[in-house]
């Protein structure tokens, strides 16, 4: 039976999770997508460092806001593009969750992930090259930033609640 409620309650915090991406992203609409966004979504990126089970979460978040904002195509390339690249990089950066800089402001595996992911952005900027022939560079450039400010906004966020709920449960 404590299994059953276990599972149960897993997938209440995955399903929530998932909801939350796609209630910001959707609500934050134009902001969180084309060749310059800030989607505020990404910090739920970081829920992967405690507990892996996020990565589909926000996968799956993923999957829907991005069909209801961008359509089909983004539907496909952004959520492979975060399921790969959120999963390799709490692969990657995992081992630096204890340690801190800036004079302890920031988390180092969530601030190295940002840059690992943000240079992700590639596969978003080749997809908008080839659906509506926007510059490569510049709009991975764009985006990129975009995407590390959003997700260095997201880890403080994270971080800050992370002391308060364990996060790994």
């Amino acid at each position: 039976m404590e299994d059953n409620k276990n599972s149960v309650l897993s997938f209440t915090k995955m399903a929530l999770v998932t909801a939350m991406y796609v209630a910001i992203t959707v609500v934050l609409g134009p902001l969180g997508s084309g060749a310059i966004q800030f989607r505020l979504s990404e910090l739920f990126n970081f829920l992967a460092f405690y507990n892996k089970r996020y990565i589909y979460s926000v996968t799956l978040g993923c999957i829907i806001a991005n069909w209801m904002v961008s359509g089909p195509v983004d539907a496909v390339v952004g959520s492979l593009s975060t399921f790969i690249f959120v999963s390799l990089g709490t692969k990657l950066f995992s081992g630096y969750m204890k340690d801190r800089i800036l004079k302890g402001l920031f988390n180092k595996a969530f601030f190295y992930f940002s840059i690992f992911f943000s240079l992700s952005m590639f596969t978003i900027a080749l997809e908008l090259k080839i659906l509506f022939d926007l510059p490569f560079f510049f709009t991975w450039l764009t985006v990129g930033l975009g995407e590390f400010l959003s997700l260095l906004v997201g880890s403080l966020i994270i971080d800050a609640i992370s002391k308060r709920i364990n996060l790994s449960e």
